[in-house]
């Protein structure tokens, strides 16, 4: 019994790391007076922002590190890291010391593999402890990192913070978070095997508790006008957070009472659940002999699309391990990653870019606001990836790259309202492309856990997301710059300053001219990831069927995560 319990403490550690420390989300807050500080142009900040991206492409030493450290050395590592970097640039933006380009373009660097260790370490906690329902755990923690801006808004606004103090917080906050989860990162629990539907519940009870959390954080945290209702609202969100803390207590509640009352069903129960297993075959052994005896599938299910695109070297089983090699090689991996890279992380650079946006249309004093719509929105995304697996469950019968394909297309929706809308003289518009942009972006970052694992294999997992999401920094360096391109294009010379014996200038851009063309570039970008997201949907679909049905007893793919025999 303290086993269970032990274990939810170990996901509600991660869920606690997870919200405090997804510090890359609130760049914006704080870039314009980065920028000012520094004195350089859209398109070197864009740089800095580029830089915190391209940490993910270094993700690989996360994994190595924990080959040779123990997995608590690592998260104090990954807070160390995330300490220097953050409480530099603070060091920086407060005048107190002064830095070129160069080294604060590695702070930045450095902060963003700090995130990627952080997550890394959340990752390995979620599947070691939850291996039959790890895509549940692993989609509720990488929720609570799309709500750390909002947190990280809370915080500031309790303090009377100025835009600085951000990074301050990015500093200690992760520190101090890593200390709390230490003590239930000691402590975990033997590896054992546990109860699918019994844990699909209370997954579904914290589920609900994130989701009034997040609800809490969009409609309450603008309404704080003065630092001290914002304490009263960062006490209510810290209760949020702690709530859970009563899931173990239940859990052991619940053991002691099935173990004492119902002890004799329960082990009859699982003796013909044992014998069941022993009867019937594994997943692999069912799909190799579907295999055998259909050996035209991927005939047939040419002649039914009537279109070489999508048969060709298409998927057949779900679950088949890919090596680099083989990933690479595959034209399915190659869909998905553009998919992705016009998809989630055109959001990703949105939101860098929204403390420019904001100020460009007159609404710099609501850029906080601003942050807090779209971290709130991408929570709710990342939280609904989670749904069709909880609520559908073996009743509905549709491909995971169609979920990741319908998330993508309020995307291009709200690019080309931006585009359209002409002073944002109300910010509705604004506000509304904000919340389309989190919401869709934030499935996608979520959703692609377990497509990645389910497409090309679960034990490959780590190195092969870590390859997909390469596509981060160099789709921030192509979006971001340009959009910087076009934002100095119709800007004007604000200032400019010494640097090294050169002359940097500040540019300013104000009016809607600023991102109205970037706004309908971004949207039709999108519109090609949103593309590329159902060409991989109708070329997954017959595998995703086979895996449903195929006169299996398995009605599954709930656990999308799962190990596939």
């Amino acid at each position: 019994m303290a086993g269970q319990s032990r274990r939810w403490m170990i996901l509600l550690a991660t869920v606690w790391i997870q919200a405090f420390t997804g510090t890359n989300f609130d760049f914006s807050s704080y870039s314009s007076e980065l920028k000012a500080a520094m004195g350089i142009s859209q398109v070197q900040l864009n740089y800095l922002a580029v830089a915190s991206d391209l940490g993910k492409a270094f993700g690989w030493s996360s994994g190595l590190a924990l080959l040779y450290l123990p997995l608590p050395a690592v998260l104090f590592l990954a807070a160390a890291l995330g300490f220097v970097a953050y409480g530099v640039q603070w060091l920086l933006i407060t005048s107190r010391i002064a830095l070129p380009y160069a080294p604060v373009f590695m702070l930045c660097l450095l902060a963003g593999l700090s995130i990627c260790w952080f997550n890394t370490v959340c990752f390995v906690l979620c599947i070691r402890n939850f291996s039959t329902n790890r895509c549940l755990a692993l989609s509720l923690t990488v929720s609570f990192n799309g709500v750390s801006a909002a947190l990280y808004t809370l915080v500031a606004k309790a303090i009377n913070g100025s835009p600085s103090s951000y990074l301050l917080l990015n500093a200690v906050l992760p520190v101090l978070t890593s200390l709390t989860a230490l003590i239930p990162i000691l402590r975990q629990p033997p590896l054992s095997s546990s109860s699918r539907r019994r844990d699909t519940h209370i997954f579904l009870l914290l589920n609900s508790i994130a989701f009034l959390t997040g609800l809490y954080l969009l409609l309450l945290n603008p309404a704080a006008p003065n630092p001290a209702t914002s304490r009263l609202l960062l006490a209510g969100a810290l209760i949020l957070l702690a709530l859970p803390l009563a899931i173990p207590g239940i859990v052991v509640a619940r053991e002691w009472a099935l173990r004492t009352i119902y002890s004799s069903q329960l082990e009859d129960s699982e003796e013909y659940h044992d014998i069941l297993k022993e009867l019937i075959p594994g997943d692999g052994e069912l799909e190799n002999q579907f295999l055998e005896n259909n050996p035209d599938i991927n005939e047939r299910g040419s002649l039914c699309c009537c279109n070489a695109l999508i048969a060709k070297d298409r998927l057949v089983l779900l679950g088949e391990e890919h090596g680099a090699r083989s990933l690479i090689r595959r034209l399915d991996f190659w869909i998905y990653y553009i998919s992705y890279l016009c998809g989630g992380t055109l959001g990703l650079v949105y939101s860098n870019n929204l403390g420019q946006i904001a100020q460009s249309l007159g609404w710099q004093s609501h850029t906080s606001m601003l942050v807090n719509v779209y971290s709130s929105c991408s929570f709710f995304g990342r939280l609904i990836s989670a749904a069709p697996d909880m609520l559908l469950g073996g009743r509905v019968s549709f491909a995971r790259t169609g979920w990741l394909a319908a998330a993508l297309v309020p995307m291009p929706l709200a690019f080309f309202l931006l585009a359209a809308d002409a002073e944002a003289e109300n910010g509705h518009v604004l506000f509304a492309g904000t919340a389309l942009v989190g919401l869709s972006s934030g499935f996608v970052f979520a959703g692609a856990v377990s497509v990645t694992s389910e497409l090309f294999g679960p034990a490959s997992f780590g190195v092969n997301h870590n390859i997909v999401i390469t596509n981060i920094p160099f789709g921030s360096q192509l979006y971001g710059l340009l959009a910087a391109l076009v934002y100095d294009a119709n800007g004007r010379v604000l200032g400019s300053w010494h640097v090294r014996e050169a002359v940097a200038a500040m540019v300013v851009c104000m009016g809607r001219r600023c991102y109205s063309k970037t706004f309908f570039a971004w949207g039709v970008i999108s519109m090609i990831g949103l593309a590329f997201a159902v060409l991989l949907y109708l070329r997954t679909r017959p595998a995703y069927n086979h895996a449903a049905g195929c006169g299996t007893p398995r009605r599954r793919l709930r656990s999308d995560c799962e190990d596939f025999r």
